[in-house]
C-alpha cells in the first residue's frame, strides 16, 4: 500500500520541482546548458558496447550513437 501512494505521489512532486516558486502562474524552469560534454547515454552505449565486444572502435561508434544503441543492445540481446 505503501508504494502505492509513493508512485502516485512521485510526478507530483516531480512536477512542483519545475514550478517557479512565487508566480502567479506556472512557469518551468529553462533547462541550463552547461557546455560541451559526454552524456549519460553515451557513456551507457559505451560500457555496453565495451562489455559485449571488447573492441574500442565499436566503443566509440555506439558513444556517438548513445541512446539508440542502448536501445538496440536491449532488444537484440549477444547470444
Amino acid at each position: 500500500m505503501d508504494k502505492r501512494i509513493g508512485l502516485l505521489l512521485l510526478p507530483l512532486l516531480l512536477l512542483a520541482s519545475c514550478v517557479a516558486p512565487g508566480s502567479p502562474s506556472p512557469f518551468y524552469y529553462q533547462p541550463g546548458y552547461y557546455g560541451p560534454g559526454i552524456g549519460l547515454g553515451s557513456l551507457i552505449a559505451v560500457l555496453i558496447s565495451w562489455k559485449r565486444n571488447e573492441s574500442i572502435l565499436l566503443a566509440i561508434i555506439a558513444g556517438l550513437l548513445g541512446w539508440l544503441y542502448v536501445i538496440y543492445a536491449l532488444i537484440f540481446p549477444k547470444r
